[in-house]
């Protein structure tokens, strides 16, 4: 079926099976499409911002620089979607599955990603700034030069992900688990690392001096100077000597 360039907008499409119907650039901004099967379906470029998909399935869909804004996705099976330069701002994503998806250079600025399942997703320089995040599992996912400022990560599963040079700054992160996380030449100034795990991880190139560290776990870390350990433990970080043993 082909809907290419369709004006679906405030259209009740509850249910609706449009699995690998080509809906290049249409238009279904404020559409019903709750428990609707997207599934491969072609949504590059369209139009979708305060759409109801909550429910839907959508896996392998392309939603190529679609616009997302606003749009209700809680519960939806996001699996392997191509996200890259969509628009989701302000999105509800809470407790959607989004293993394997591709988000570079997607806009979640202010979406709410609450226990989302983000494992080993794509978030490459995804702007995540004021993100809910909050017991999402980003565990394996490729968080390199994303923006995460200001967001939510507390008790977030973040381990063996990838955040070198992403922006961390003012980020809350306390409980979170970052073992074996990559964070080479990450911003974190003004971070909250409370209680965080950060057991294996890489701080090469990291500055620890304006960030939270209280009772936060260090051990078999790269890039901690000896200078850098005593100050840690002073402010409060347990830190343990000797490598890390996964």
């Amino acid at each position: 079926v082909n809907l290419k360039g369709a004006n679906l907008s405030d259209t009740d499409l509850h249910g609706a099976n449009l699995s690998g119907v080509n809906l290049h650039g249409a238009n279904l901004s404020k559409a019903n499409l709750s428990d609707a099967d997207l599934s491969n379906a072609k949504l590059s470029s369209a139009d979708l911002s305060h759409a109801n998909l909550r429910g839907a399935e959508l896996i392998a869909a392309d939603l190529n620089n679609a616009t997302l804004s606003g749009t209700n996705l809680r519960n939806a099976d996001l699996r392997r979607v191509n996200f890259s330069n969509a628009n989701l701002n302000k999105a509800n994503l809470i407790a959607t599955k989004l293993r394997l998806a591709d988000l570079r250079h997607g806009n979640l600025a202010g979406a709410n990603l609450g226990a989302a399942n983000l494992n080993g997703a794509n978030l490459n320089h995804a702007n995540l700034q004021q993100s809910n995040l909050r017991h999402a599992d980003l565990s394996g996912a490729n968080l390199s030069g994303a923006n995460l400022s200001g967001a939510e990560l507390c008790n977030a599963e973040l381990s063996g992900a990838n955040l070198s040079d992403a922006n961390l700054s003012n980020a809350n992160l306390r409980h979170a688990s970052l073992v074996n996380v990559n964070l080479c030449n990450a911003h974190l100034m003004g971070a909250d690392l409370g209680r965080v795990d950060l057991s294996g991880a890489n701080l090469s190139g990291v500055d620890l001096s304006f960030v939270r560290v209280e009772y936060a776990r260090f051990k078999g870390n790269l890039g901690l100077s000896e200078e850098t350990k005593l100050s840690l433990k002073h402010r409060g970080a347990i830190v343990t000597e000797g490598d890390f043993d996964a």
